[in-house]
Order: structure tokens, then sequence, then C-alpha cells
């Protein structure tokens, strides 16, 4: 396995763990009473993310330009490994949402008392910092999955376009990456598909899912709704997000395949 490979699946799994911690934000916040500062102070892992997100393509784009040059085999085997790194990083972030809601619960807190970031940061490495991060680790209670659709409206249309959105989104820029791979002669066509596969996904996101929870959110911030079915959404979207993942696998070639035949139409 060469470097850049171990380049990509790190950065693969940082921009998918930081995603689905994403999905405790809203718990934190009105946990907290402080919805807005939450997601200004996880804004912060979000831009760590999107730097990640930045090389990752690029990398994976030299890998690609540079099997096609040498004429080396199919390098599809690489490009199921970072989808199978997507899986995996979901999962560990599904099962360390407990203990960042608590974690990040204390920053939060500390951020609105201190109005320091530079303080937070200090806090978060002295000895009391680790010694949170030791007191706030807790394992996920599998007790509470056996419950999931007893404490309120199982979403099945959202839950659906979520796994449909995050399938897409896992597979926009690999698959029109490998294209490339396809048809060597489109590759620049193939690559730029990318953005307009992302952007419907994108779409479906902020039509269905985004609007969803934005809605709970208040509801539960103004006593309509209860919190514990609101954490119960969010775990039900969070193994909307891994089947999404996991469904990634199988449409990856159609979708590669697909974008070529696109590409060659255009």
């Amino acid at each position: 396995m060469s470097a850049q490979i171990l380049w990509v699946l790190l950065l693969t799994f940082l921009i998918n763990l930081i995603s689905t911690l994403s999905y405790s934000v809203r718990i934190v916040g009105i946990r907290t009473r402080k919805i807005a500062v939450s997601f200004a102070l996880f804004n912060v892992l979000v831009l760590v993310s999107r730097t990640a997100n930045g090389f990752q393509a690029p990398i994976l784009a030299n890998i690609v330009e540079k099997n096609i040059r040498l004429g080396r085999a199919n390098p599809i085997d690489q490009f199921y490994w970072v989808l199978w790194m997507t899986s995996l990083s979901t999962l560990v972030g599904a099962l360390l949402i407990p203990s960042f809601q608590r974690l990040f619960s204390y920053a939060v807190v500390h951020f609105s008392r201190h109005k320091s970031m530079p303080g937070l940061v200090l806090a978060s490495v002295s000895s009391r910092g680790f010694d949170l991060i030791r007191s706030s680790t807790v394992a996920p209670s599998f007790q509470n999955m056996t419950r999931l659709v007893d404490k309120g409206p199982f979403p099945w249309r959202v839950f659906v376009f979520n796994v449909v959105a995050v399938a897409v989104l896992t597979v926009g820029v690999l698959a029109s990456l490998y294209a490339g791979y396809l048809n060597p002669g489109l590759r620049t066509t193939s690559s730029n598909l990318s953005s307009v596969i992302n952007g419907l996904a994108t779409i479906l996101m902020f039509l269905f899912i985004d609007p969803y929870l934005s809605i709970l959110t208040d509801e539960v911030a103004e006593g309509k709704y209860q919190e514990p079915a609101f954490r119960n959404q969010v775990v039900i979207l969070v193994i909307a997000r891994l089947l999404g993942t996991l469904l990634a696998q199988l449409v990856f070639l159609p979708a590669s395949q697909l974008i070529v035949l696109i590409a060659e139409h255009m």
C-alpha cells in the first residue's frame, strides 16, 4: 500500500468521523440551551473536515493520473479501500457520539463563559481537560437500540432520503475519478461531473433532512417535542448514514460507468 493511499484513508477517516459526530451537535445545543454557540463551535471541526476534503480528491486524482500514464493495473481495489474506510469511520463516529456529546457540552459551556477560543484549546490540553476526557468516555447504550421505534414515529421517508443522499455523496468524487480511468480521454469531463452529482445529493439533504431536524430542534427547545424522542431520531439518522456508506459499495461501479456514459454523450 503506497503512502498516497494511506494519506487518503487517513483523510477519509477524519472527514467521515466529523460528519457523523455532527449529528449530535443539535442534542448538545438543546441540552446546554446554546444552539447557536454549539453550531459555531462545531464549525471549527467542519473547517478541519473541509481542509481534509480539499486534499483527499487531488491525491486520488494524482493516483489515477499516474496509473494511466504508467499503464498500471486497474486501481479499483484502492477505491474500495476508501469506501470501506468511509463505513468504518462512520461506525466509529456513531460509537463515539455519547462521549462526544459530553465533551462537546463542556466545551460549549466553557466557551460561553470565557468567550475565548485559545482559552478553550488550552483548557482542553490541561490536566483537568484530560480528566474530563477520561470521565466523559462512555460506551453507547445498546439497550436503547431495542426501543427505537417505541420512542416516537419512525421517519421512514427521511430515513430513506438520508441513506440515498449519503450513498451519492460518498461515491460522487470517487466515481467521477474512477470514471476517468475507465475512459482516460474524458477524465477531465468525468471529474467535473462530481459537482453535479454531489449537488443533487446536497439538494436532497437541504430539502428534506436538514429542515426535518431543524423543525424537531425548535420543537424540543419550545417544549413541544420530548428530548428522548429527538435523540431517537438522531440515532435513526446515524444508522441511515451508516447504511448509506454501505450502499455506496454497491453503487460505486455502476455510478462510475454512468458518469462515463454521460461524459461521452455531452
